[in-house]
């Protein structure tokens, strides 16, 4: 579906190179900006379409020598996530011929007198330390028990009072409705995560969006939550619009903004842990 190609593998400092992305479809295809570490973009061409693919070209350098990887780049086709290859960039020094430096004999030292600029250094170097002891005073001290003081109620609500309180809290910033609509779905997704970790008793936060879903219905195979299948498609409809909108700067219109954020709601009131019930329980169930 996806595919990443280079047209070397290894460059001298500075030298150029060239990458492309081509994906097997035409049809709503997002090519998000290209993620680099060690290596820069020199140009980039639209994006082409040849025999029903799309293409975009890259010319790459690096200006520091060692071994670089292009990691992999996430690429959406019709709303799924495809990821290409990584890829490894050998960048070379390039080589001095010593012989044909010329050489200079070496000059005696000769003592300068001293001026503010040879103590400066040492007069920055007081000013940043009393800096850095200001602020470690301030931040380990002050504002640490300043937060403890601070500290919000909800953190000593069960799980789904702390998040229905945080789900209104972020209705009251309005962020959407002033065009902060990626800090909206960072939000509204974080406080689902976080109820889905403390409610499950599971890392959720930390997870992608394919491994929370794959999660979720391992456990309702195992028959070890209350929820639907209706409350896992909500799940992951919500999930992969907020990827889109902090990913690939999708900008969802109100109504779908609202409807995510009733979603929201469903959620976290319609997924929940099993009882577990007791051995005497059963046999009292069972009489």
């Amino acid at each position: 579906m996806v595919k990443i190609e280079i047209d070397t593998t290894n460059i001298r400092i500075g030298e150029q190179f060239n990458l492309k992305i081509s994906v097997d479809e035409t049809q709503n295809v997002i090519i998000p900006k290209l993620q680099l570490k060690g290596l820069e973009i020199v140009d980039s061409s639209a994006t082409d379409t040849v025999k029903n693919s799309l293409i975009r070209k890259y010319i790459l350098t690096g200006f520091d020598s060692g071994a670089f990887y292009i990691p992999q780049q996430q690429i959406f086709v019709k709303n799924q996530a495809y990821l290409t290859d990584s890829l490894l960039i050998n960048v070379a020094t390039v080589a001095v011929d010593t012989t044909k430096v010329k050489k200079f004999p070496i000059k005696s030292i000769k003592s300068e007198p001293y001026t503010f600029d040879d103590f400066k250094i040492y007069i920055y170097i007081i000013l940043a330390a009393l800096v850095i002891i200001g602020f470690w005073i301030y931040w380990f001290v002050i504002r640490k028990r300043k937060e403890e003081e601070e500290e919000p109620t909800y953190r000593a609500l069960p799980p789904y009072e702390e998040a229905i309180y945080r789900l209104n809290e972020l209705d009251e910033k309005q962020l959407w409705q002033n065009n902060q609509t990626k800090e909206y779905y960072s939000e509204l997704t974080e406080i689902v995560r976080g109820y889905i970790e403390r409610e499950l008793n599971v890392s959720a936060l930390e997870k992608t969006t394919d491994e929370v879903l794959e999660m979720l219905k391992d456990f309702k195979d195992a028959d070890v939550i209350l929820t639907s299948q209706e409350t896992i498609d909500k799940l992951y409809s919500l999930l992969k619009e907020a990827d889109l909108v902090k990913f690939a700067k999708s900008k969802p219109l109100a109504p779908e903004i609202e409807e995510d954020r009733k979603d929201a709601e469903d959620i976290i009131g319609n997924l929940k842990p099993k009882p577990i019930v007791e051995e005497k329980d059963k046999e009292d169930g069972l009489e």
